[in-house]
């Protein structure tokens, strides 16, 4: 999809963060796929966010997040780079139900640079499709004041979909077409809580 003008000029930054961190995750793989999609969109500035290079120690602040009284360089680097995001898609798998603690210690290390964003998910896994995980995360997100929005993408069965020497993951056009819609609808919430962060 091809934005209007306007939305060009006023580029909302969506920050696509993959969740896993596992060795031989295939997050990486499904997080590219919607990265171009994202892109080919138009209305977005995206930057990619892998959770595995940002290497975030288990929570190790003294004080509450909501004070921002940090000590850690790590900390202080995580909370610039959410810090700068207008909006985020959380590619993430679930792990026994729920969210993976990755992505849990991310979201727990930081509270005023997550709120009044929209979120969206990008979920894949086996029958489920790591939808589980994704509602456990909506409910991490809104404790934050993330917006977690009702439009998600997940993928089933994601392995047949990957082709590990190749690097691609090609799930086909009915994903891509969720994928398309979700962001149409990221968007507009980007727009709408602008004013609540300003």
């Amino acid at each position: 999809m091809l934005s209007s003008p306007q939305l060009l000029l006023n580029s909302v930054l969506l920050q696509i963060i993959v969740a896993s961190v596992r060795p031989g995750r295939g997050g990486i793989y499904v997080a590219r796929w919607f990265e171009e999609i994202a892109r080919r969109h138009g209305a977005f500035e995206v930057e990619f966010v892998d959770l595995a290079e940002v290497a975030l120690p288990l929570l190790d602040e003294a004080a509450h997040p909501r004070l921002q009284k940090y000590t850690m360089d790590h900390t202080k680097a995580w909370s610039a780079i959410v810090s700068r995001a207008d909006a985020f898609a959380f590619v993430t798998p679930e792990y026994d139900f729920s969210t993976p603690a990755s992505l849990t210690n991310a979201i727990q290390y930081l509270v005023s640079e997550w709120a009044y964003k929209p979120a969206c998910f990008v979920s894949y896994g086996g029958m489920a499709a790591g939808t589980r995980g994704v509602q456990m995360t909506k409910l991490l997100a809104s404790a934050v004041r993330m917006m977690p929005i009702p439009e998600t993408v997940a993928i089933q069965f994601y392995d047949q979909y990957l082709d590990r020497e190749a690097g691609t993951f090609e799930p086909g056009e009915r994903p891509a077409k969720a994928a398309a819609a979700m962001l149409d609808e990221l968007l507009r919430w980007a727009g709408a809580l602008k004013g609540l962060r300003e």
